[in-house]
This record gives C-alpha cells, structure tokens and sequence, in this order.
C-alpha cells in the first residue's frame, strides 16, 4: 500500500512551497537565454564603392548611401540583404540620410556639392534637387525629419538648411537658419555633423565632430547651447528616441547610449556599444531593441580603399 502524506504534514507542507520554486526557476532558466545579446550580424551593400549614411524606413526596410557614387541601397533586416536601389547620376555624394515614411520621401545629404536630393521610396526617382550653398567651403553633412520638414547640417559654415514639407508631401523652397553659441563654432577642420529632432520638432540636436560634443538649438532662432554631462569625442551620426541618445563615435569604433535629461540639458552615458565587427562606424538607425550601424571604413583612406561595405546589426 502506498503511503501518501495529510495536507496539514510538514511533508505536504514542503511539496506545496517547493512547486512554485521549481517553476520559477525554470521560468528563469529559460528567460536567461533570451535576454543574453544577440550575436552581431553583417549586412553587404553589395558592390558599394564606399559608404556613409543609413536611414529607417518602414517595418524592417533601410535604405544606406554610396558616399562617393551617390547610389542608395535599399535592405531588410529580416532577410539579412540589401541591394542597389537607386543608381544615382554622376556627380552625386550620399552623406547622411533620413526617411520621410508618412510621405515615402528620402532626404540624402549631397556632401562636397552643397546639394541636397529627395528621392521617392516607392519608385527611386529624384522628387527635388536643392543647391543649399553656392559656396566653395561646404559640406552638407546629415539630416533629420520633422513633421514638418528635413533640417541638414553643414560642416564648415555655422547654418542648418530647412526643406519644408506640407502634410500632403508637397516640398518647399528651403530656407538657412543661421546659428549662434557654441555650435556655431566653425574653427576645425570638421565641425557640425549628425543631427536629430524631438518628436514635436521643437528642439534640434547637433553633434559636433571636432568639438566632440552635443548642443541643442532652437529651430526658430539658432540659438544653441551645450549639453551637459556628455563627451563623445570623434561623434558623428546621431539617433534619438524615448528620451535616449545614441551617438556614434568613428574612430573610436563605438557607439555611446546616453540617457537625456527632460529638458534636453544634460545627459550621462550609460553604456558604450562596441563591436568587433566595427570598423570607423559613422551613422546609425534604430529597429525596437538593434542598431542598424554603418561602416564607412575611413581607416583605409578618404576616399576608402576596402573591398566591401556593409551594416553592422548590434542590441544597443
């Protein structure tokens, strides 16, 4: 006959507390794996030239630039690929980019030219053409979007560039916000760089390379001032989102996550992302939990001579 123990027995008693320990200890177990970082993963910008900027477009698509060609690749996360998108004219540089989803536009930063190009995501045709300077001493930098427009950088004069955009998508004549304070300093070989916007479109932030250091600046008056708390020497391209700051830092190989103070004036680094893989990252984009990093391998030389180029997948 088997021998059970009462409800009320000190062995029933252990049987009934050990269950749920049990239980949670395989919860645990298997949570554990799951939340260990994803091992980093390269996508090829197969026959890239060079290479620079990236933007998020929609669900898992991205679109990344040829520097030097002007040619924009279009890939996809979830199938690990990307492929030539837009084979753009002669004479075109791809900088930093930033996608418009709601009006399927990208805004792509013309470099040496003092350009500016929109393309249209559903077709790759060029929308507009701007000549944001006529002068010698310039590069158009980066971008960002707003709900009302794309602002760009210029890394040798003290200005930020503005492409309206109505809500039906139409573009404007752009307009120069000249800038005062401390990112108006041009001094360096290498001034302002990335940029990023508040959801509201109320305050911009600019990296400035030389400086390393970030500001932020009222897109009405130009004023700036600096941000507290951070340094990110070599800074490049930025990403901001949910009160966080992502900065990349090329010849550092790697990518500084800050967490930003409500009012945007100071911050503090809260981890630093490198990656093997890395290798003088410039730009970056967001997808939920990953960044989407781009390696312009500028170790090489300017232009870069490397055979391959490609994006980086890291949990950041």
């Amino acid at each position: 006959m088997r021998r059970t123990a009462k409800s009320g027995s000190p062995v029933a008693l252990v049987r009934r507390s050990a269950a749920p320990l049990l239980l949670l200890a395989l919860v645990i177990a298997l949570a554990v794996p799951a939340a260990a970082s994803r091992p980093a993963e390269v996508i090829v910008l197969p026959g890239a030239s060079s290479a620079e900027g990236i933007a998020a477009g929609r669900g898992a698509t991205f679109y990344a630039g040829d520097l030097f060609a002007g040619d924009i690749f279009r890939g996809d996360l979830q199938r690990g690929a990307a492929e030539l998108f837009i084979d753009a004219p002669e004479g075109r540089m791809a900088v930093g980019m930033a996608a418009d989803v709601a009006h399927d536009l990208l805004f792509v930063a013309g470099g040496l030219a003092g350009q500016a190009y929109v393309y249209d995501t559903r077709t790759g045709a060029t929308v507009a053409t701007y000549q944001l300077t006529d002068s010698a001493s310039t590069i158009i930098n980066d971008v960002t979007v707003t709900q009302d427009g794309a602002w760009f950088t210029d890394s040798l004069q003290a200005q930020l560039y503005f492409v309206p955009v109505s809500g039906a998508g139409a573009l404007g004549p752009f307009s120069t916000l000249r800038l005062s304070g401390p990112a108006a300093d041009t001094s360096g070989e290498f001034n302002l760089n990335g940029i990023a916007a508040t959801p509201n479109g109320k305050t911009l932030i600019v990296a400035h390379s030389t400086k390393g250091q970030l500001y932020t600046v009222d897109p009405v008056t130009g004023v700036s001032a600096a941000i507290a708390g951070v340094s990110v020497p070599n800074v490049d391209g930025i990403v901001l989102e949910a009160g966080r700051l992502w900065a990349v830092q090329n010849f550092n190989n790697q990518v500084s996550r800050i967490q930003m103070a409500p009012d945007l004036g100071s911050g503090v680094v809260e981890e630093v992302i490198t990656s093997g893989l890395f290798q003088v990252p410039t730009t970056a984009a967001r997808f939920g939990s990953r960044l989407a990093v781009v390696n312009a391998k500028f170790d090489t030389g300017f232009p870069p001579t490397a055979g391959q180029y490609e994006v980086v997948l890291v949990d950041g």
